[in-house]
């Protein structure tokens, strides 16, 4: 593709010659000639001059030594648009594999590509443009939007309800029962049932190895847009609200609600019951033992505000010199065995 047209495609404005051919995409320390690359971290602009790329995506105002130059405000945004430009994804044939088990009165909609071993099962029903693929299980009594995507060895369990422009990936469980239990009166351990469900509306997408399980009562809910990681755990009753971004190993527990626009850093985990506010942050390895304001960025075990972290963390640094300043202070007035006593 030559350079003119992909800084039309991606409305970056063209310094250099736009007859140049681009054959690829790459990040700037293996990019080669003829291919693109992009720098909009303020740390990597000492690599432009070594550069061996063909063009660079950058911001305004930053002098690009070699090659030409496409300048946008985004340069980051704009380099994830030249990578659809170039991304060739894997799609698998057309049509309902032989191998397949669909139930009788399962439904389909129009243009579906249905692997080997898929099961879906009584009563489910699914949009047009579905792509399952190998070993996915679609129980019983399911309804699915259109332009769903499962790859290999997802599981839907009964009841599940899922929107428009789903993507699950591989090793996903939908609706599996919560983890609820009771004593009961003999002392032992009875389970709860799980008799709700899970929704995921439209747009939602999962990554690899996600469990979301379904509501005791009510509804498990994953609203509009949300972007989840792999590994993530949401247990039963929790609401995750619009345009969330969940990373990896993230745990949410029982009837959690996390607002609109929130983000959550890898490994962080949630108390069940309390709420994340609208467009707060949560820091990786966060432990949150109680709720968050909208607009917060909270950091630490447990977790506290972003700039009372800071303090704690400055003063955890010290605390060797400090501790060696008491003891000089303790031997100057004779308390020296007092304090090894006390340890």
């Amino acid at each position: 593709m030559r350079l003119g047209e992909i800084a039309e495609r991606i409305g970056c404005e063209l310094e250099g010659d736009p007859a140049i051919e681009i054959t690829g995409v790459s990040p700037i320390d293996d990019a080669g000639p003829g291919e693109l690359t992009f720098v909009a971290n303020q740390r990597y602009r000492s690599r432009l001059a070594d550069v061996k790329a063909a063009a660079v995506i950058v911001a305004p105002g930053i002098p690009v030594p070699r090659g030409a130059a496409l300048r946008s405000a985004n340069p980051y945004l704009a380099f994830v648009k030249a990578l659809d430009l170039f991304h060739r994804p894997h799609v698998p044939p057309p049509g309902i594999d032989p191998a397949a088990s669909i139930a009788p009165d399962a439904r389909l909609g129009a243009r579906a590509t249905v692997g080997p071993y898929a099961v879906i099962g009584e009563g489910a029903r699914i949009g047009d443009d579905a792509r399952i693929d190998a070993h996915v299980v679609v129980y019983p009594g399911v309804t699915i939007g259109h332009r769903f995507t499962a790859f290999a060895h997802v599981v839907v369990r009964e009841g599940v309800t899922i929107g428009d422009d789903v993507k699950l990936q591989s090793g996903v469980v939908i609706g599996g029962d919560g983890f609820g239990y009771t004593p009961g009166d003999d002392g032992r351990i009875r389970a709860i049932p799980q008799t709700g469900t899970v929704i995921l509306e439209d747009g939602v997408e999962i990554g690899s190895n996600t469990t979301i399980d379904r509501a005791a009562v009510g509804a498990t809910r994953v609203r509009r847009g949300t972007k989840i990681d792999n590994l993530v755990m949401v247990a039963h009753g929790c609401d995750v609200g619009e345009n969330v971004f969940v990373a990896a190993q993230v745990g949410l527990s029982g009837s959690a609600r996390v607002g609109a626009g929130a983000q959550l850093g890898g490994q962080a985990g949630v108390a069940g019951h309390l709420t994340i506010g609208e467009g707060a942050r949560v820091g990786a390895q966060a432990g949150v033992p109680n709720d968050v304001l909208a607009g917060a960025t909270v950091l630490g075990t447990p977790a506290v505000d972003i700039r009372t972290f800071r303090r704690i963390a400055a003063a955890w640094l010290r605390l060797p010199a400090l501790l060696r300043r008491l003891r000089e202070v303790e031997r100057k007035l004779g308390l020296d065995g007092d304090a090894e006593s006390e340890e």
